[in-house]
């Protein structure tokens, strides 16, 4: 089978860097699978989705002129059949090994830090983005 640019195929992670994670296609070609190709979520830390010798099914976004394969994990994933942003599925979090506690506490911490986020911007909306001059 040829590597095609807009082919879902399988993949190994290989090595991860602070930037993305290495995958081991067929026939010995390896891409990059850029952080921001990761989730559809935004990825802090990298290590928290993927790891090595994981087995990923990725979509090929592009092959330069020099052999470069540009690679999406959450483009090969298939759309959810609604809009609703929180319905997750097992994958959307990469918790096949994790144990309850830990996507309980994942969940808790990611959904505080938007409410923090929501919260310090309406903040500073209702403020005006200004704070008042004080009169002395």
């Amino acid at each position: 089978m040829s590597l095609e640019v807009g082919k879902i195929v399988e993949g190994i992670v290989t090595g991860i860097t602070n930037f993305g994670a290495f995958i081991q296609l067929e026939a010995g070609k390896t891409g990059l699978v850029h952080i921001s190709e990761v989730s559809d979520n935004y990825v802090k830390d990298i290590h928290e989705y993927l790891k090595q010798k994981d087995k990923v099914k990725v979509k090929i976004l592009s092959i330069d002129g020099e052999g470069k394969i540009s690679l999406s994990i959450k483009q090969a994933k298939s759309k959810k059949s609604t809009n609703n942003p929180y319905q997750w599925t097992e994958n959307d979090f990469h918790q096949k090994n994790l144990s309850f506690e830990d996507q309980l506490s994942k969940f808790l911490k990611e959904s505080e830090e938007r409410q923090q986020s929501l919260k310090k911007n309406f903040d500073s909306k209702r403020s005006g983005g200004y704070k008042k001059a004080s009169l002395k």
